[in-house]
């Protein structure tokens, strides 16, 4: 590609993914004083965080003894990079035009076009395909134990995790915090998993290794009751359990780059090895989708890095980079306060007229008095979804200047409430108006869906 003039109105830099590979490659970029756009990812390929948004206890990133939770680490980088200038974009990639120069981004809303690409849109969760699986999705079946495990459907119930490796462990120790017994079902007769993860789930009295065994089938009437499993040696089996939890793989998210930019034959995309080029000149990969081996957070945020360097030397060596000046070399540092209280409420500190109040005090009181419709999301502390959605409806809730109050239930505090409003997920987000039901949502969705259900209320 021969040297360009620049253009106006085009970015330095768009990064596709918020994951660490993502959310690092911007904090480097925006260093540069490139001033990245990164394009978070909505529907496809998952949740903006990444893969870390759906984890516990995350313990071998440095920098953290104690360990951190996923959704906690993901909420400091995403901090990091917009408090060095990046400018995040909540939507999905479509599709991407390489045929010239710039570069165009199609995405749900329109078009972006930029001088260079950085691609982290990461893997997703793979699926099963066991008979009836789509029958019992959401209704016992799930692919996140962290979302959906403190739901009252799955306590003091058997449950079962399918997969091998770390995740699957991580999972099925987690869930013996809920269930009364964890079956982890292995295809193998050994463990992928971390050595320290092995001894921690072998060491575990609520949960059960079934080695060498495959689910075929999942059956139950309105939800799962149990699953019909083959042996490889003692042939078919069944296990009766609420929940049925996978943790067996990932398919990385190429499918909206077509035939564009080359794939290597199990659809990452294909770079030399230790370098974050593609086949594209200009367009560089990080993360996990172009990694089918580590899959480390760690190596995905350094990884990142290698491709904001790389992007920077490219746009320098091409005369495209339009490098902002800062008013002040340090920029403000982010606050960890919110204009939100996040305190669970009593009867001391409740307030009717405050936009956002936590606890099932606040609900009570609202759901009883309130003539205003009331949002009220039901999350758990180690739910990623609802980090990434409670801010969203929280700024709902702001652009509708009080015309509808937020209540958060945490349904491992009020399990009860959670049971009564039959919420088997988290996030689950209900909207009421004078005791009446109006609408309910399960999972991450768009502003625009909440604020026009809203708007047809008041």
């Amino acid at each position: 590609m021969e040297n360009k003039e620049k253009i106006p109105n085009v970015e330095n830099v768009v990064i596709i993914g918020s994951g660490p590979a993502g959310y690092t490659a911007a904090i480097y970029a925006a260093r540069a004083n490139l001033q990245p756009l990164l394009v978070t990812g909505f529907n496809s390929g998952g949740i903006p965080g990444g893969q870390l948004m759906t984890t516990t206890f995350v313990e071998n990133y440095p920098g953290f003894p104690d360990g951190v939770l996923g959704p906690e680490l993901m909420d400091l980088m995403k901090a990091q990079a917009e408090r060095w200038g990046t400018n995040l974009y909540e939507s999905d990639v479509v599709s991407i035009n390489t045929d010239s120069h710039p570069f165009e981004l199609k995405t749900l809303e329109g078009t972006i076009k930029s001088n260079s690409i950085i691609i982290a849109t990461g893997a997703s969760a793979n699926r099963l395909g066991v008979i009836n699986e789509d029958k019992f999705w959401s209704k016992g079946i799930s692919a996140c134990a962290i979302c959906d495990g403190a739901t009252p459907q799955f306590r003091g119930e058997e449950l079962a995790v399918i997969g091998g490796g770390d995740s699957a462990c991580e999972e099925a120790a987690y869930l013996t915090k809920y269930g009364s017994k964890v079956h982890l079902i292995v295809r193998s007769e050994k463990l992928r998993a971390s050595a320290a993860m092995v001894d921690r789930v072998k060491a575990n009295p609520k949960i059960a290794i079934h080695w060498n065994t495959k689910v075929e089938k999942a059956d139950g009437s309105e939800w799962l009751e149990k699953i019909e499993t083959i042996h490889s040696q003692e042939g078919k089996g069944e296990i009766n359990i609420k929940g049925l939890f996978y943790a067996i793989g990932h398919t990385p998210n190429t499918k909206f780059l077509g035939s564009k930019i080359d794939l290597d034959n199990k659809g990452y995309i294909a770079c030399k090895s230790g370098r974050p080029e593609t086949s594209i000149e200009g367009i560089f990969a990080a993360g996990d989708v172009v990694d089918s081996e580590w899959r480390q957070g760690v190596t995905a945020a350094g990884t990142g890095c290698m491709a904001a360097l790389a992007t920077e030397r490219w746009l320098a060596e091409k005369n495209l980079a339009k490098t902002i000046v800062r008013e002040t070399p340090e920029p403000e540092k982010k606050l960890n306060s919110s204009d939100f209280n996040e305190e669970e409420v009593n009867e001391d500190t409740f307030d009717s007229n405050s936009e956002w109040q936590k606890g099932s005090y606040a609900l009570r009181k609202l759901y009883h008095e309130s003539k205003k419709p009331i949002l009220v999301i039901f999350s758990s502390p180690s739910c990623g979804p609802c980090h990434v959605l409670k801010p969203q409806l929280k700024r709902v809730i702001k652009e509708l200047d009080g015309a509808v109050l937020g209540v958060e239930i945490d349904i491992d505090k009020d399990q009860d409430i959670a049971k009564q409003a039959g919420i088997n997920g988290t996030p689950t987000v209900q909207l009421f108006k004078e005791k009446l039901l109006k609408k309910q949502w399960q999972g991450v969705k768009q502003r625009s869906e909440f604020k026009e259900a809203i708007k047809n209320i008041i």
